[in-house]
């Protein structure tokens, strides 16, 4: 496999989310999971996210390491979410992972896709 750029995208990931992420791994007792953001053609505002855990690294992959958790985005997705940043809410009203993405220009009611 070919050297991976280090720092080449410009999604952040709070504290709060690489906490959660890091809890997660270890529940899971993994460690050769990365965290994966991703934009995907879809849902009723032409894009929508993706966010998982991956263990694959592609050529073309861009990372950036927050604390120990590797964030990585494909190149395609990278210009969709340059500045975005994700967080971990857990709050009364909503708890699981966000992204704030100040290139995202509209979504649908539901919420699930951006244009």
């Amino acid at each position: 496999m070919s050297d991976i750029v280090k720092d080449a995208h410009t999604v952040g990931l709070t504290d709060r989310a690489a906490e959660k992420v890091k809890s997660l791994l270890e529940q899971e007792g993994r460690d050769d999971l990365r965290l994966r953001v991703a934009v995907q053609p879809g849902g009723c505002s032409g894009l929508i996210y993706q966010l998982f855990f991956d263990e694959r690294l592609m050529d073309d992959d861009l990372v950036r390491d927050f604390s120990g958790v590797e964030l990585v985005v494909d190149k395609m997705s990278s210009p969709y979410l340059d500045g975005a940043s994700v967080d971990f809410e857990d709050t009364i009203q909503k708890q699981g992972f966000t992204i704030d993405n100040p290139n995202a220009q509209g979504s649908c009611a539901c919420g699930d896709s951006f244009s």
